[in-house]
This record gives structure tokens, sequence and C-alpha cells, in this order.
């Protein structure tokens, strides 16, 4: 129950009614580049020699980096009346470009092309369709052709997923034991980031990426050294092109894409293809089972309604989903961060 203070002073609503403004203080930071500015430096210093060097405004950057200090993203410290400006160690690990777990890219989707899409939110529960047309005037009877509207845009979505599974890879391929799965194909790999994080934690298993055939180019020429010998690719549709024998198949973030019908005509077809005693791992935000939270996967939810056709669910929706396409012995893993494995076998 809400209590009296909180019905005089709704602090709640009044922190979620502006809980946009925390969002795009850390996005223009991050496209600004202020968080590389303060590595690169390797010094504090004042909101006058940032704004000179990221050519700004000293008065607009003064007032952002008071922002970041209270968002506690970075340090201030007074010398002689002045404030000077660092890095917070949260800021450099995930903040800055040149970090191994940096979160950029992620931050840099965020605000370009998800943010834009959520101002028709409204629309979007309305019309029970996503909302890319009004957002950026391209159809999106194809969701890659509407996801990916320009190769500086595929690699921007690449990066992304980069950068997420650089944070959360390890343990939802770490979840259930996976080295009796010698062969490992990636369906919609992307970057191959998920390929990379089995490769290190099963050193007998090889791993296919099957991904369209832009998508396998952007990833050998920017994501995949030449020299990973247990990486290949496959390139394909797999919703329109064979789907080649394997041990274990791997959809990571896949199945969130689309209605429960294309699901599982995905998933029948992927059962016909698994060797027998084969698996499939899923990797997925996995709802509550009466849809109570996680309150981040319900958002995600809401944000596959306005950039997708499809919807985060329960573990039940999936193992009924696996089950019909003929998967058994399915378990589920929480992993207790973003994502969640489920794993199910022929």
């Amino acid at each position: 129950m809400n209590s009296s203070n909180d019905i005089e002073y709704p602090k709640k609503i009044l922190d979620y009614m502006e809980g946009f403004l925390v969002s795009k203080t850390l996005f223009a930071a991050c496209e600004l580049g202020v968080f590389d500015f303060l590595l690169v430096s390797e010094q504090s210093m004042s909101s006058a020699d940032i704004a000179k060097g990221l050519k700004t405004s000293v008065d607009g950057m003064e007032r952002l980096l008071m922002a970041c200090v209270g968002l506690q993203l970075l340090h201030a410290d007074i010398q002689n009346g002045e404030a000077l400006y660092s890095n917070t160690e949260l800021s450099r690990i995930y903040l800055t470009r040149t970090s191994p777990k940096s979160l950029f890219h992620s931050i840099q989707y965020n605000s370009q092309t998800i943010y834009l899409c959520w101002h028709y939110l409204a629309d979007a529960v309305r019309e029970g369709k996503n909302q890319y047309e009004k957002a950026f005037g391209v159809s999106s009877g194809d969701l890659f052709e509407a996801l990916y509207r320009s190769d500086e845009e595929m690699i921007t979505f690449m990066k992304l997923m980069n950068s997420v599974w650089n944070t959360c890879g390890k343990d939802v391929v770490t979840a259930f034991d996976l080295s009796p799965f010698k062969s490992i194909h990636d369906l919609g790999g992307c970057s191959g980031a998920v390929a990379k994080q089995c490769v290190s934690a099963y050193p007998e298993s090889m791993v296919t990426i099957f991904d369209l055939p832009k998508v396998v180019q952007m990833a050998k020429e920017h994501f995949v050294s030449s020299d990973e010998r247990r990486i290949s690719f496959h390139e394909g549709d797999f919703f329109r092109d064979p789907i080649p024998a394997s041990d274990l198949y791997i959809l990571a973030r896949i199945l969130h894409d689309w209605t429960d019908e294309k699901c599982l005509e995905l998933l029948i077809k992927v059962n016909k293809a698994c060797k027998p005693g084969g698996g499939l791992l899923l990797i997925e935000a996995l709802l509550n089972e009466d849809k109570s939270g996680p309150l981040t996967t319900q958002l995600y939810s809401l944000n596959m309604l306005v950039q997708t056709e499809g919807r985060e669910r329960s573990p039940s929706e999936y193992i009924h989903l696996m089950e019909a396409a003929g998967f058994t012995d399915i378990q589920i893993k929480r992993t207790g961060k973003l994502y969640d494995a489920v794993l199910g076998r022929k």
C-alpha cells in the first residue's frame, strides 16, 4: 500500500515522469565524447578545458558535467573554488569506447534508434504494431530491412550486440554444460560475440555463425578475426534457406523478435535439422510466470512492440513452443543478469 507520504509527495511518479532526462543526459555525454576525452587526458579537467577540447559551449558543458556528477558518472574535485572533473571507475569501464566492456554502442543505439521509436509508444499500443515507418519513414514489411537501414546502422546494431554479449555472454553459454556438443550453429549470430564466448568456454567445440550475407560480410570485416579457426560462417536466411545439421543450435535474442507462429515455424525447422541427441539453447530475457516482472523484461517487451512483431515471454511460453516443435527435457536457468538460458533436447 502507498503511505500517506507517497500521496502527499509522489516522488516515485515524479522520478518516472522525468526518467528520460537521465537517459538523455547519459546519451549526450557519450555522444559528445566526455568520458573518452577524460580518459585520454589522464587528469582531472575544468569544464572550460573540456568544453574547449570537445568544441562545445562552456555553460552547456558545465551543466552537463554537473548532472553527470549527480548521476555518479563523474567525480568533481573542488580546487581553489573550481570544479575539476574525472571519470568514475564505472564510467571508465562501461562508457569509454576503447574499454573491452564498453556499453557505448548500446547507448548509441538506444539514443539514435530506440528512443525515437518510443516516441510513438502510445501509437504502438493502439495499433499493435511497430513504429519504424513513423520514426524513420522506412517501411517495416521486412524486419531486418527496417533494422538495417544502412551499412552504418547495421554496424551500430552489431556493435550493440557485441557489447551486450561482452557483458552477459559468458553467463548464458555456461548456464548449462555445453561441452558434449562439438558442432554448434549460432543462428542469427550477428557479430559473433556469442560464438566467441562459446569457443572460449568450450575449447573442443566448433561454432558456425549462420546469418544474412550482408551481416556475415560485416562480421568478417569488423568483428571476427581471420585467425579464429574454430569459428566459421554460413550465409543464409534461416526462415527461407536450409539449416545445416548440427549438435547444438543457439538462438540468442531471436525468438523475441517474432510472433508465436513464426517462432514455431523456425523451431520446427531447427528440430528437423538437429542431430539425434542434439539440443537447442535459447537465450532470452524471461518474464516471471505471472508476468509481474522483472521490470526490465517488461520494458523490453514494450520495446519489442515498438520495434518488431515479437514480445518477451515467460519460461512456460518458451517451453510450450519448444515442445510443440518436438524438443524435450527442457530446462530453465536464470542468470541473475539481463538474459537467461533455456535448453531443450531432441
